[in-house]
């Protein structure tokens, strides 16, 4: 019996670290551009992809047909959510302007963004696993999207030259 769940539990580390060598890359990416961190100084990304990754393993025997990968961005998405709301006060509210690429846009942009342009999501999946509307979620990518492409340049520059005097 002692032999079978040695087994048992050697294969199962195969079978996970297999796993993060071939999805951690793109799920600290992910939690990389969720945090607005700079890819070269992203601690909150690496605590936040340790902890996804820890309860994908702790859930591995449980995921029976299930893909780990859609496991564990779920998982760090509802993370990264849970902690947005806990520290601006809701997802859609403060943005980050940060360095990293998606730091102009609110934690609930950054998600949204990054759960359907860069992992590819569904409307539908990323609306149910939010908890929002299919079009709210359409309305959001969509402003987001359009805040990428068109940021905005900022205050104008005061131009100097010669006062005038009065005449």
């Amino acid at each position: 019996m002692r032999e079978r769940q040695a087994s048992q539990g050697a294969r199962r580390a195969r079978e996970f670290e297999a796993f993060v060598a071939g999805a951690a890359g793109r799920l600290l990416h992910a939690a990389t551009l969720l945090t607005a961190e700079a890819p070269d100084d992203n601690p909150r990304a690496r605590r936040l992809l340790t902890v996804s990754l820890a309860h994908t393993y702790a859930c591995w025997d449980r995921l029976r047909g299930e893909d780990p990968y859609d496991h564990a961005r779920q998982y760090l998405a509802t993370r990264f959510a849970r902690a947005a709301w806990h520290q601006y006060g809701g997802l859609g509210r403060a943005r980050h302007h940060s360095g990293g690429a998606l730091g102009v846009l609110a934690p609930q942009e950054r998600l949204i963004v990054v759960l359907r342009l860069y992992e590819g999501v569904a409307e539908e999946q990323a609306a149910a696993l939010l908890g929002l509307p299919t079009e709210r979620v359409r309305t959001i990518c969509d402003r987001a999207t359009a805040t990428l492409l068109h940021p905005s340049r900022g205050p104008l520059p005061k131009v100097g030259g010669a006062k005038v005097a009065p005449s």
